[in-house]
């Protein structure tokens, strides 16, 4: 009798264990083929992916709180339509794949736009752009690529900076001393180099480095130099049967814009440099 409620329970586990993937499966198919807007709506809630190590865009406090500039956009897009937002720590390698399954209603964590997205993905309308920038000490008197022969560069190691360093040799790699930039693991570690006169130039993302520069006792003590690398384009990532969802995303940057709301966000953590079309 035993075993017979034993076999009993197995059974009853694993088929429950088939039902739920499932389900998890026809949740996921059906997300993708409807315009979720109501059903978002009549929750009150949308689930946003993020990856929470990723300064200013979103990130972690010590206190775990979660901060960002793309915290606070989100937030104030869903204020308008009475709606709170979940943020939800993901694999960002996997973050397409958990916008397809249903896990998240969106991706929205400095997500930039490109053609292998695209064909994935539906983005609203672009809201800030991030490119490359040389950011030098003005009392080095460096003001362009030209100026950095003979100097030594600072990169991140990994990054889209580097990349474009090796990718296009002529605007600095075979400027700079040892025709190599000095490679680091964080910006934080590059900026005391560059502080204390170790490198004289630091190639780095804008939004990191406006981030950093406005948080400085003396951001004026800081140059950047724009040059030719392409810009990304960030954006807000939804499944493409969400229509009305992009719309009212839309609409929402528009409207965050026009009221100054979008202005005090980009001051808020970037200071006066940020590159919004929005504001143009």
């Amino acid at each position: 009798m035993k075993r017979k409620n034993l076999f009993s329970f197995i059974l009853i586990f694993v088929c429950s264990l088939i039902l739920s993937g499932c389900s998890g499966v026809s949740v996921g198919k059906r997300a993708n083929q409807t315009d979720n807007w109501q059903r978002l709506e009549k929750r009150g809630y949308v689930t946003i992916g993020v990856d929470d190590t990723f300064v200013p865009m979103g990130f972690r406090q010590k206190n775990g709180q979660l901060i960002g500039y793309d915290v606070d956009l989100a937030k104030a897009v869903f204020k308008l339509y009475g709606m709170q937002v979940s943020f939800q720590t993901i694999d960002w390698s996997m973050n397409t794949t958990e916008l397809k399954n249903g896990t998240i209603d969106l991706i929205w964590n400095g997500f930039s736009k490109t053609p292998q997205r695209k064909s994935k993905v539906a983005f609203s309308k672009t809201y800030l752009y991030s490119e490359q920038l040389l950011v030098t000490k003005r009392k080095n008197h460096i003001n362009s690529y030209a100026d950095m022969t003979g100097k030594t560069l600072g990169a991140q190691t990994g990054s889209s900076g580097f990349n474009d360093i090796m990718a296009q040799p002529k605007l600095l790699k075979n400027r700079i001393k040892g025709h190599d930039p000095v490679l680091y693991d964080s910006f934080t570690n590059a900026f005391i180099d560059l502080n204390a006169g170790r490198i004289q130039g630091l190639l780095i993302d804008s939004t990191y480095a406006n981030y950093y520069i406005a948080r400085q006792k003396h951001p004026e003590e800081f140059n950047e130099i724009h040059g030719p690398f392409p810009k990304d384009a960030f954006g807000v990532g939804m499944r493409k049967s969400d229509v009305t969802l992009r719309h009212k995303i839309d609409a929402g940057l528009d409207k965050l814009a026009k009221n100054g709301t979008l202005n005090k966000i980009n001051h808020k953590w970037f200071g006066n440099n940020a590159q919004t079309p929005l504001l143009h």
